[in-house]
């Protein structure tokens, strides 16, 4: 999972920041909404965490215009505005979710998983496929009721992978869903992971799309080829 966090506060924001990647969270940190708005048309995110007090503009006039304009990403509100007036409008603004501070950060991953949850249509955290089973909130995977041990980038590969079940993704779109903007990526990076995704979980797991990109294999042939552990 891929997460944007729009947060000012230095301290807050190194917190979640470091909790989130201990879970296997991708992060990228902005302060201000004008960072917030230019980034999300750089990279693709899979969620948006909001401070409403930022330096430059108020968050909700920021989450008003993005929905405005057309974004569907899902938003959840992190603030220390605690009156139901403010909740009401958080949400009311387009909101997805609303937590105040201070805050759990095993209770803010626990949201954020709910969200992707919801956004792609699941009632549960567990996502199946064929023989194949992954859950993103442990980061658990099985494959024919064994457990496989996949790296967090392999982890953050195979969620792109599932959550966007019969689309297309580019490579750009994938490095999106893997790597944070500080990381550093090595040309042919996306390709070792794909390749120790496909040697742990089967070949048709990922399906090259000449051209285009990559998509999640059948889920009748996606998990036969793995390679014995």
């Amino acid at each position: 999972m891929h997460v944007l966090l729009c947060e000012d506060d230095d301290l807050i924001a190194s917190g979640i920041v470091a909790g989130l990647n201990a879970q296997g969270l991708t992060v990228d940190r902005v302060a201000t909404a004008g960072a917030t708005r230019a980034i999300l048309q750089a990279a693709h995110f899979d969620v948006l965490i909001l401070d409403l007090g930022l330096p430059d503009e108020d968050g909700l006039k920021l989450l008003r215009q993005l929905r405005q304009n057309g974004l569907e990403l899902p938003v959840l509100i992190l603030t220390a505005r605690d009156t139901v007036t403010d909740r009401v409008d958080g949400l009311q603004a387009g909101a997805d979710d609303y937590l105040l501070k201070p805050f759990d950060l095993r209770e803010l991953s626990a949201r954020l998983h709910t969200l992707i949850r919801r956004a792609a249509g699941r009632s549960v955290n567990l996502i199946e496929h064929g023989s194949l089973s992954y859950d993103p909130s442990s980061r658990e995977t099985f494959l024919a009721g064994q457990v496989v041990d996949l790296s967090r980038r392999e982890q953050a590969l195979l969620h792109a992978l599932l959550h966007n079940r019969g689309r297309v993704l580019s490579s750009e779109q994938l490095k999106d869903s893997v790597y944070g903007f500080s990381d550093e990526v090595e040309s042919n990076a996306l390709n070792v992971h794909i390749y120790h995704l496909r040697r742990k979980l089967g070949n048709g797991i990922v399906e090259t799309v000449r051209g285009l990109g990559y998509r999640l294999g059948p889920a009748d042939v996606a998990n036969t080829e793995a390679e014995s552990p």
